[in-house]
């Protein structure tokens, strides 16, 4: 039997990983815990270290193993007020090729009143010919604190893998009291190797990273700018209006790794005991 374009497309969309993860925590005596926790598809959330009380460390785990073509993951994540939330990922996030259909991940997260969110998962890796399309979109209180980070390797350099094409879009916009404060995009497609081979972007590094903190003291900043030159790769920092962004390229993923590990300290903040496995 010979099937129709259609009846492929059919199968193959039902055949698609789609998972949803949707946690609110709360401040009580002193502590942060889980209020709501939803699940839904390839994935979780877990809580490994419940015993801490000044914040609550989330790990998200994908059960599917990566994401390829078609596939979707929708991630949500509210600290109510006073509320302190660390997030990050069991395992770097793998996009496979696709045949067609984007790779879609989106991100929301929300800060109320004095309340912290730290968003660190580990990286995302992308392989050739894949197509990836994330927004992640940020709503904070006035007086909430944000820090976050994401890192992109085009192939892992290790296993002697590169990325030549593909697609890759990264949306990030962040909202104070619903007023705009940061909007960022980073889109790649087409023959993605030329442009990282050029010294304006990558200079053919395979390694990125963008780190967005906020609010961010004067001290805090200089004390990132006073580590770069210890740094394996290049980075770039700027300061406006309050808040921080770290820019990062590097060689390897090790080596930015590396970097994030000392941009992290450099803040003040520990980096997830994942990070190390």
């Amino acid at each position: 039997m010979i099937m129709t374009n259609a009846a492929v497309n059919e199968v193959f969309a039902a055949n698609r990983a789609v998972g949803r993860i949707a946690l609110s925590v709360r401040h009580v005596s002193g502590a942060t815990r889980p209020e709501r926790v939803h699940e839904a598809g390839m994935l979780r959330v877990r809580f490994p270290n419940g015993a801490r009380r000044d914040m609550l460390d989330a790990v998200i785990v994908n059960t599917a193993g990566g994401l390829a073509g078609g596939d979707r993951a929708e991630i949500a994540m509210t600290a109510a007020a006073q509320a302190q939330l660390s997030v990050t990922t069991a395992a770097a996030e793998k996009i496979y090729r696709s045949l067609g259909p984007d790779t879609q991940i989106t991100v929301k997260l929300k800060a109320g009143a004095g309340a912290t969110i730290a968003w660190l998962p580990q990286e995302t890796i992308l392989f050739d010919r894949m197509r990836l399309y994330r927004t992640i979109d940020v709503a904070l209180a006035r007086d909430a604190s944000l820090l976050m980070l994401e890192a992109v390797v085009f192939g892992r350099s290790a296993m002697g893998e590169s990325v030549t094409s593909g697609s890759f879009l990264d949306r990030w916009r962040v909202r104070v009291d619903g007023a705009l404060m940061f909007a960022d995009a980073i889109r790649l497609d087409g023959k993605i190797a030329q442009p990282l081979a050029q010294r304006a972007m990558a200079a053919g590094g395979i390694a990125i990273a963008t780190v967005l903190k906020i609010p961010a003291a004067d001290d805090t900043v200089q004390a990132v700018r006073a580590m770069e030159s210890s740094c394996c790769g290049e980075i770039g920092v700027s300061a406006w209006n309050g808040l921080m962004v770290g820019r990062l390229v590097a060689s390897t993923d090790a080596a930015l790794r590396g970097d994030l590990f000392r941009i992290l300290t450099a803040l003040g903040a520990t980096p997830p005991r994942l990070w190390l496995s």
